[in-house]
């Protein structure tokens, strides 16, 4: 089976979107004449042909119509510009209300809807969107075809087996029975009576199986959380000119399951929600009340910032002052004088007993002066004597 689609977004349920290819001359002039052909009678509200410019490489259209009285749809055509293999077109249309299959095709819309018009060609697979395709004969271009279309994320894909040949009767194209909205999204591949196993064997690989003279809806890829092979698979298709109810019944399922955004589609979407230009007065005055909404807030936020950065300049000026005047008013400090280490008590009792020592030590006379001994040390030693002598 295919990876999971809980990767991808889902395209919301408003939303109808289709993909193709044009392979014909000119398609932005088949586009005109159609939206013209429909305003004038009435069945479109508005159109317009976004301006281009020299380095545009698509046509852009966008129109706006009602459905069921009063739901309005919104949709974008945008158009590639100078292929050589067909300009490739992609088409988003939004709605007020979930989408009804039974709307009108946003393609019917902008392309025209003769049989000779070649604008309904699958971008993937190149087949038709509108018409039968049965499949090739060459079994490597039939795993081919199928590959390709099990990866498509834009189209849905129904493979029908016919059981035996059919006639004119059977040769009835299915989108022309679906409802309108489907009418351009389904491709319809036809098996011959010949190529059911070759069919099967090409689509092991995506878990489904067409059964014999019935039909199958095809996955894509990512599939639907919802989609089951057995509950999409038809056991017999009567092709003889009937309406294929039960076929109808598996393809209006199909697409009515929440399925991942295609592939490029996130970003049509985004250009028809943003770059819409196709406005009413209405919109007009409601965008132009916004944006001077929104410019207001943005002056409002530009005010309060400069405010506040002024609020906080000021309150930086006032702390600098004040440090300022601090610093002026505290006196200067004198510097203090290197104290020296106070002599430890050894060191004292010995400068002590140096002094007394030298007090004591006897002078010896000169031989010139004589004695030179004071008279108190003269007495001193008088006394000493006469007390030895006791």
């Amino acid at each position: 089976m295919p990876s999971s689609s809980s990767t991808r977004p889902t395209t919301p349920p408003t939303v109808w979107s289709a993909r193709g290819r044009h392979p014909g001359p000119a398609p932005q002039d088949a586009v005109r004449t159609g939206l013209r052909r429909l305003k004038d009678s009435l069945t479109i509200d508005d159109f317009l042909e976004v301006p281009e410019d020299e380095a545009a490489q698509e046509w852009i259209f966008e129109a706006r119509w009602r459905v069921a009285r009063s739901v309005t749809v919104r949709a974008r055509l945008t158009v590639e510009r100078g292929a050589d293999s067909g300009q490739e077109w992609v088409l988003v249309a939004e709605a007020e209300a979930p989408w009804d299959p039974r709307w009108p095709s946003p393609a019917a819309m902008f392309w025209p809807q003769e049989p000779e018009s070649t604008w309904d060609h699958d971008a993937v697979t190149g087949l038709r969107l509108r018409d039968i395709n049965p499949l090739p004969s060459d079994d490597k271009a039939v795993r081919r075809v199928l590959r390709d279309s099990a990866r498509d994320t834009w189209s849905i894909h129904v493979v029908v087996h016919e059981a035996m040949t059919t006639d004119q009767r059977g040769r009835v194209p299915l989108a022309g029975m679906l409802p309108q909205s489907l009418r351009h999204r389904v491709v319809e591949h036809r098996a011959a009576p010949s190529q059911l196993r070759v069919v099967n064997w090409a689509l092991r690989d995506v878990g489904v199986q067409v059964p014999r003279g019935g039909a199958v809806v095809l996955p894509g890829a990512p599939a639907p959380a919802d989609y089951d092979a057995d509950g999409f698979a038809v056991r017999s298709v009567f092709l003889d000119g009937s309406e294929p109810a039960e076929l109808i019944h598996a393809v209006t399922r199909f697409a009515a399951l929440p399925r991942p955004v295609p592939e490029g589609g996130g970003e049509a979407l985004t250009a028809l929600r943003e770059d819409w230009r196709l406005l009413t007065l209405e919109e007009e005055l409601a965008r132009e009340r916004k944006l001077v909404a929104m410019y207001a807030d943005a002056l409002e936020a530009m005010t309060k910032s400069r405010d506040l950065y002024r609020e906080a300049a000021e309150q930086a000026h006032a702390a600098l002052a004040a440090y300022r005047e601090s610093a002026d008013a505290e006196p200067e400090r004198q510097p203090q004088p290197a104290t020296t280490a106070a002599p430890s008590p050894l060191q004292h009792l010995t400068r002590t007993f140096e002094r007394l020592k030298s007090s004591t030590r006897p002078r010896k006379a000169s031989p010139d002066t004589g004695d030179e001994r004071t008279p108190e040390a003269v007495g001193a030693v008088e006394v000493r004597r006469e007390t030895s002598d006791r």
